[in-house]
C-alpha cells in the first residue's frame, strides 16, 4: 500500500458502499414518501423512475460519490411546487430514518442532515419559511 492509498480519506459514498447501497436506499426512501398520505401527492403526476434516477444521483454526490448529475437545480425543480417548511422537514424525516435503517453510520446521518439544513431555503416556498 502507498502512503496516498494510507492518507487518502474514504468517502461517506465509499463507506455504506457506492452505488448499490445508494440505490437501496433511494428506493426505500420513495417507498416510505409514497406512502405518506401528506406527502404523495407532490409526485402524483411525476416519471417515478426518472425521480428515483435524479435523487440517486443526487445522493451520491451529497456522499461524495462521482458527480454525474444533469438535472434542474433544487430551486428550479421545487420553488414553483410551493412546499411549506413542515413538509420539507418530513421529507427530510423519512431520508434519515431510512438512511438509519439501512446502518448508515451516525457520522454520515448528521452530513446528510447538515446538506438538508444548507438546500432548505432552495426547496421551501418562500412564505413558508421561519421569520419570513
Amino acid at each position: 500500500m502507498t502512503v496516498t492509498e494510507e492518507t487518502a480519506p474514504v468517502s461517506h459514498y465509499d463507506r455504506i458502499g457506492g452505488a448499490a447501497s445508494v440505490k437501496a436506499a433511494v428506493e426505500l426512501f420513495y417507498d416510505k414518501v409514497l406512502a405518506d398520505p401528506e406527502l404523495a401527492g407532490y409526485f402524483a403526476e411525476v416519471d417515478m423512475p426518472g425521480q428515483r434516477r435524479h435523487l440517486t444521483l443526487m445522493l451520491t454526490v451529497v456522499l461524495g460519490g462521482p458527480n454525474e448529475y444533469a438535472g434542474r437545480g433544487l430551486a428550479e425543480a421545487h420553488q414553483p411546487l410551493n412546499i411549506p417548511v413542515e413538509h420539507y422537514v418530513m421529507v427530510g424525516e423519512h431520508l434519515t430514518v431510512t438512511l438509519a435503517e439501512l446502518g448508515v453510520p451516525a457520522d454520515i446521518l448528521a452530513d446528510v442532515q447538515t446538506v438538508l439544513g444548507q438546500v432548505q431555503d432552495q426547496v421551501v416556498a418562500a412564505g413558508t419559511r421561519p421569520g419570513v
